[in-house]
């Protein structure tokens, strides 16, 4: 992908085989320490071999899980050389004995590593109102081994019901500088705005200095992993963490405003909008994407809240899954997002079929808009015609696989 800007070259490239481990200094590992019943990869770690600018978003929820806890508290330092992660149980809703453990992982890697316990961040995910087993997990992260490709172990170590791993990297180049942003996360289930139950692990080799990244990252997720839905429910865990080490000796970043700045967001942005879709795409039961772009709006806010209204409606979902040319179902949803609308000026498309203009009802062919509801991606666009601003949300389908799934989750 080639941008111009000025008079310089910028070229993004995807890494084939990319992942959170693509950046250089980066290595990771993973292992099965029995948490899950199934065997599978269930404990991991992602580590630096010098520390790290570090910056994290967390949870919304007013129930934070003791991982989320304790990251908040050693993240206003802005530092850190390593994660470790484990799926199977979330240690959310274990009180002071929760916190205890979380700090326990990370000195047991701290002992490990040959590093400060502080700089050791921790995530857990999985059933919730459980303690950890720490008697699996201490000689677990013993047993871990870290390699320079162990990120795909990583991706699949922090898996819960998701179908399968995700990861990325992104290769930049502009004018003489050069670096690398990778990143895995996870998510399946419990994803709505705001944070979604999700983990997104990101790292990038570029330097840049601590405010600059906390924005950077702000803003990345605003527009991408803060705008995909699959059931409107949050969860105590959800943790989104970068870790800059500067090792592609650029000039450091502390400007948003700067060429080099809106080359490194640019790619950022890229980077977490693959893995959010990927998250979007693998809803738990799910069988299509969709994707809401609303247009015309007065304010950004109430772009986003139309869209993110559309791919989270349950009538919306179910009619995509059925393939119910109800297309009224995306106006009441725009409707009742709480954005700044007029009925009178809403235009909506389904792929490339028209079927609303100006409030009024069009004549069109529903076999038309069937087909675009049996294809992978379902693309639906509003234009409110109010305002310039705009914006994109993804969701999936609701199936009555979701259901038996959660119905399920821990038999």
């Amino acid at each position: 992908m080639l941008y111009l800007r000025a008079m310089e070259t910028v070229k993004i490239d995807f890494v084939q085989g990319g992942t959170v481990t693509s950046p250089a200094g980066f290595r990771a590992g993973a292992t099965s320490a029995g948490i899950k019943k199934s065997g599978a990869l269930d404990l991991g770690l992602l580590y630096c071999e010098v520390p790290c600018v570090t910056a994290g978003l967390f949870t919304t929820s007013r129930i934070k899980s003791a991982p989320v806890l304790l990251c908040q508290e050693r993240l206003v330092a802005g530092k850190a050389v390593a994660i470790v992660a484990n799926s199977g149980c979330a240690n959310a809703f274990t009180g002071e004995k929760g916190l205890l453990d979380a700090k326990a992982m990370a000195k047991r890697v701290a002992t490990c590593i040959a590093c400060k316990p502080d700089e050791v961040l921790v995530a857990s995910t999985g059933v919730t109102g459980k303690h950890l087993p720490m008697n699996l997990i201490r000689p677990g992260i013993i047993q871990l081994t870290l390699t320079v490709s162990g990120g795909h172990d990583l991706a699949r170590a922090i898996m819960t019901t998701d179908t399968r791993p995700k990861e990325v990297a992104v290769a930049v180049r502009f004018g003489a500088v050069s670096f690398t942003i990778g990143g895995i996360a996870k998510g399946s289930g419990m994803i709505h705005p705001n944070m979604a139950t999700m983990f997104g692990f990101l790292t990038t080799d570029a330097k840049v200095g601590l405010e600059y990244l906390r924005g950077a990252i702000r803003r990345a997720a605003d527009v991408t992993f803060n705008m995909i839905s699959v059931d409107g429910d949050m969860s105590p865990s959800d943790t989104v963490i970068i870790m800059a080490n500067g090792l592609a000796k650029n000039e450091v970043i502390t400007d948003e405003d700067s060429p080099l700045a809106e080359v490194f967001e640019l790619a950022l942005t890229q980077v977490c909008l693959y893995l959010a879709k990927s998250i979007a795409r693998d809803g738990e039961g799910a069988t299509r994407l969709i994707e809401a772009t609303v247009e015309g709006a007065l304010t950004v806010s109430d772009a986003r809240l139309a869209a993110r209204s559309i791919v989270g409606s349950s009538l919306v979902k179910t009619a995509v899954y059925g393939g119910d040319p109800n297309w009224g179902r995306i106006v009441a949803a725009v409707g009742g997002s709480g954005a700044e609308v007029k009925e009178a000026n809403i235009d909506v498309e389904i792929g490339q079929v028209k079927v609303l203009k100006s409030g009024r009802s069009l004549v069109f062919n529903e076999a038309d808009v069937i087909a675009v509801f049996r294809e992978s991606e379902v693309p639906i666009k509003v234009n409110l015609n109010l305002g310039e601003e705009s914006a994109t949300a993804w969701g999936c389908d609701l199936t009555p696989e979701y259901v038996k799934i959660n119905s399920e989750y821990m038999t």
